[in-house]
């Protein structure tokens, strides 16, 4: 088979599925909409392409055996390489509007509906925060592609998010009755009939895979994914609530982007040097920083639920100066990491941006900042694509 022909078979499977879901979760009058916002994205995502694969193909990461594609190019990419950001803004966009669709009879007392808000709830749009760390940590270690990769790639990429983000929508129903920003990308409002079988579906889909990593790995291995596990439950559920003892859950929070590149760094057997110490520990201020900027939106809603966090117990104002701080030291912490590290020092700046406009925001004005913090969002892509140009430049030095 050619590479032309497996392109093809993706964006026909992907325009069929795009097409079924867009229709049945699309309200009246959104459709034209929906495919201008397709258009665009995959305008946005064909130049990322077009810059990410010539720089590798540049670069002699690998390459296309002439006999197998059409000769097309757009710089060094190949014209079928565009085929799989194609399918996947026209499949997901709909897979989203169908999960977010109103639906009949919620009122029931059965599991109808379980999966797709499971899968709302586990928030698509940041399964690459987790399962990016990891599988980075580990490739860049080991240069070599196994089934740990693939088992430990999969499981930070969904299960752990449907256990990170479906426990803490489950113990924050009541605060997020009064969130506005609830029940879409930024999180499910999940039915109390949901909440039972959310955790033991959450259970199911973690514990496998967590044994099967602990299984492969030796005592080093052990103690991150327990960190990461604990980190998880404790950050929500009622007893420990970490989310509500100001500073820890920032600190909790963070463990949650931080842990599972060190399960990948524990599981590669890497050298713990001095440099990664120092990178680590600008990935986990970073975390912080995100955090504490996102609790800032839901100072109103949390105080009216009785909820404390590191923005409701020192304000708004001095959170938003505590995220910039943040994201400032991150960023002057990688000019002292081995080179090509100090370029990612730059990445800072998107976020420093992004986050001071809010530099004298009040308590009464913070739920403004939701604007700022689904730019966040997407900055994160911008940042991880910058990341990966780097991971690539110190690939091709100790290659």
């Amino acid at each position: 088979m050619t590479y032309l022909w497996l392109a093809l078979a993706f964006i026909a499977a992907a325009a069929v599925a795009g097409v079924i879901f867009a229709r049945q979760g699309a309200r009246p009058g959104e459709a034209g909409k929906h495919w201008k916002a397709v258009g665009l994205a995959f305008a946005v995502l064909a130049v990322l392409t077009a810059v990410f694969d010539s720089v590798m193909i540049g670069m002699e990461l690998f390459h296309y055996d002439s006999s197998h594609i059409l000769g097309l190019k757009i710089g060094l990419a190949p014209i079928e390489d565009f085929a799989y950001p194609l399918a996947g803004v026209v499949a997901l966009p709909g897979l989203w509007m169908w999960l977010t669709r109103k639906r009949k009879g919620s009122g029931s007392s059965n599991l109808k509906g379980l999966v797709p808000q499971a899968l709302l709830a586990s928030r698509p749009v940041s399964w690459i925060n987790t399962a990016y760390p990891f599988a980075a940590a580990m490739l860049l270690t080991t240069r070599e592609i196994d089934w740990i990769l693939i088992v430990g790639t999969f499981y930070f990429l969904i299960p752990y998010n449907l256990a990170m983000y479906g426990i803490n929508d489950v113990f924050d129903y009541e605060s997020d009755l009064k969130n506005p920003r609830k029940g879409g990308i930024e999180g499910a409002l999940l039915q109390p009939r949901l909440h039972r079988p959310m955790l033991w579906l959450a259970a199911i889909t973690n514990i496998p895979f967590l044994l099967v990593l602990a299984f492969a790995g030796g005592p080093a291995v052990w103690v991150s994914l327990a960190v990461s596990a604990f980190a998880v439950v404790a950050y929500s559920v009622a007893g420990l609530r970490f989310k509500e003892r100001p500073v820890l859950d920032s600190l909790t929070s963070s463990t949650h982007f931080v842990s599972p590149a060190v399960v990948g760094l524990a599981l590669a057997g890497a050298e713990v040097t001095p440099g990664l110490l120092i990178l680590l520990g600008a990935f986990f201020l970073w975390g912080m920083a995100a955090h504490a900027f996102g609790a800032v939106q839901d100072i109103e809603p949390d105080r009216q639920a009785g909820i404390g966090s590191i923005a409701t117990v020192i304000g708004a104002r001095r959170t938003v100066r505590l995220a910039v701080g943040l994201w400032l030291v991150a960023g002057l912490a990688m000019l002292a990491t081995p080179w090509p590290g100090p370029l990612a020092a730059i990445i800072a700046a998107p976020y420093i941006v992004n986050c001071a406009p809010y530099w004298t925001v009040t308590d009464t004005t913070a739920a403004r900042t939701n604007v700022a913090w689904r730019r966040f969002i997407w900055l994160n892509y911008g940042s991880g694509f910058l990341v990966t140009l780097i991971f690539i430049l110190q690939w091709s030095l100790t290659s």
